[in-house]
């Protein structure tokens, strides 16, 4: 049982994350109890495993090059990737963790769920068609395009790699915790399943079998939430109205869950969380190495554009999923609920009605228990099953992308200096994967008891302090160069990791330390990494005058022609 205050860090952590990655099942979940086995859900996650499976079969016999590994050959079309994206970027605290928060808190989870999707248009206008005009395999390639290739592919792939690292304990750790929970499997088993299959998927099928993973992931997801949303209206003769009414009713805050400010009360938070949402996205390997699967700039367009169109008609779901949950769990609370316990007795209040300590299996189970409320028990399995395909497609794409971090930057690049060939590439790239997949399964395992909610925080920080600033100066700013682009990145990435171990969901809930005793007090770091990356790459790149920083600057004409037009940019077939 999962106490209340627990029980709100845990929202919160659900909320701050992403997307993600997303995101991990393991912080919305906390240290659950494991649940009766639920056969109906583990029969149609095999079903699920089976097709996958076939495809990785089919996928396998098309992987033939380091091309196909890393971009399924730039063969995917805008509109498979874009549904691919968004299978990538619904996890499981997108569905789990933003109906959850609406289910405790009303309006304020719309928060982050707008947080999370308004960073799309950064990546449409600024970063799409540029990324795949001046990419090949990895983002390091858009970021190191006319600088010195080693250190900036060096700091690339650390980069990437600390962000798939925090991203993956967090997403193992998820999948042990919601399968005990929904499933009835023992923690150490469900992890070693997600690790063996994501190596499967990845080692056999490279990117054609993640994407068709995360395809499939996507279509099961929206069409379970379409299904819930449409039964929860359905009591309400389709009328939102109504249903917004009967939640004021029935829940504890009563007006109160239709007004912001409950999670997050002081600006200088509201505005560092808010980055780290929108430029986070920007800043994910994963989701970056979407763009070069891709035959065109046009296509990358495309694929955002319904990335966008799908991701936004989910968090209008999961929204909706939120307040049906408030309605229709309350309203039976001996099914749901856990009672609070005095001397063995169920406590009563004083108006003599019994009193329950919050949901079974924590407060991120809302829209779990909604669904065997709206559709029973098949429909409870089939929803467990998608949660679990979820942690399987969002794990599989970071693994691939932290493969071809090693592989293509650090091996080809800065150890072969460009002289790898495309076999012994590919090589590296399997041996990475079975690396990652080992070494995820055994921190998954030793992580299992601890509070990994601020890895994933963590692992956006990075990603919008270290990542997208250099990408983003690098392709837009002519004056920028290796020098500043290094000394900005490794600032954002230093004070992002720092401020986050002193703020409170690490040094006092994982340190131990006394309450209030924190030496950051915002929720994300973001406002203050961010900004300090941004100006550091500003100054040092100004302050050089080497005979480097004067040829890089001569070359960002060739740079922004072929970014903007795609004269030269690799080909599908070259690709």
């Amino acid at each position: 049982m999962i106490s209340q205050s627990m029980r709100n860090t845990l929202l919160l952590a659900a909320g701050v994350l992403v997307a993600g990655g997303a995101l991990a099942a393991g912080a919305d979940l906390g240290n659950t109890t494991k649940q009766a086995t639920n056969w109906v859900a583990i029969a149609m996650f095999a079903g699920f495993v089976a097709i996958t499976l076939g495809i990785t079969k089919w996928a396998a016999a098309r992987t033939k090059s380091a091309a196909d590994f890393y971009t399924a050959g730039g063969g995917i079309t805008g509109f498979q990737n874009g549904l691919a994206i968004a299978g990538d970027y619904m996890s499981a605290a997108s569905f789990l963790g933003i109906s959850g928060l609406v289910f405790a808190n009303g309006f304020d989870g719309l928060i982050f769920s707008i947080g999370w999707l308004v960073g799309w248009p950064v990546i449409t206008f600024l970063m799409a068609e540029r990324l795949r005009n001046l990419g090949k395999f990895t983002f390091a390639d858009v970021a190191a395009y006319r600088f010195a290739q080693v250190p900036m592919r060096s700091f690339a792939a650390t980069g990437s790699l600390v962000v798939v690292a925090f991203y993956m304990i967090a997403q193992m750790v998820g999948a042990g915790q919601l399968i005990k929970v929904l499933f009835g499997l023992e923690y150490t088993v469900a992890v070693i399943i997600v690790g063996v299959l994501m190596m499967c998927y990845v080692l056999f099928g490279g990117m054609t079998a993640t994407t068709w993973v995360q395809i499939i992931k996507a279509i099961m997801l929206l069409t379970g939430a379409t299904f819930m949303a449409l039964a929860v209206l359905f009591q309400f003769g389709f009328n939102p109205e109504a249903l917004f009414a009967k939640a004021v009713e029935v829940h504890s805050k009563h007006q109160a869950i239709m007004a912001p400010g409950a999670l997050i009360k002081d600006p200088v938070s509201a505005i560092s969380v808010g980055m780290a949402l929108m430029f986070g996205t920007a800043g994910l390997p994963h989701i970056l190495m979407r763009f070069f699967t891709v035959p065109s700039a046009k296509e990358a367009r495309k694929s955002v554009g319904w990335a966008t169109t799908w991701i936004g008609y989910f968090y209008i779901l999961t929204f909706i999923i939120g307040f049906g949950a408030i309605v229709m769990l309350t309203q039976d609370p001996a099914a749901y609920y856990v009672p609070k316990m005095v001397d063995g007795v169920q406590a009563v209040g004083a108006d003599g009605k019994p009193v329950w300590d919050g949901l079974r299996g924590g407060g991120n189970m809302a829209a779990i228990h909604l669904a065997n409320a709206v559709g029973g028990n098949v429909f409870l399995g089939f929803i467990s099953a998608v949660a679990f395909a979820t942690i399987l497609a969002v794990v599989a794409g970071l693994t691939l992308s932290g493969a071809s971090a090693v592989s293509h930057d650090l091996y080809a690049t800065v150890f072969k200096h460009g002289n790898a060939d495309s076999a012994s590439e590919l090589r590296v790239s399997k041996m990475t994967t079975v690396c990652l997949g080992i070494i995820a399964v055994f921190l998954g395992i030793a992580f299992e008891k601890e509070n990994v909610a601020y890895m994933v925080m963590l692992a956006f920080a990075i990603a919008c302090s270290a990542n997208f600033p250099v990408l983003f100066m690098s392709v837009l700013w002519k004056d920028c160069t290796t020098k500043g682009a290094v000394a900005g990145g490794v600032v954002g990435l230093v004070l992002s990791v720092g401020l986050t171990i002193l703020s409170a969901s690490v040094w006092e809930a994982v340190l131990k330390n006394p309450k209030g005793s924190a030496w950051f007090p915002y929720s994300s770091p973001a406002l203050f990494s961010m900004t300090a990356a941004f100006a550091v790459i500003y100054l040092v790149s100004k302050m050089d005058n080497s005979a480097q920083a004067k040829l890089e600057r001569s070359l960002y004409p060739a740079q922004k022609v072929r970014s903007e037009t795609g004269l030269g940019a690799a080909t599908a077939s070259g690709h």
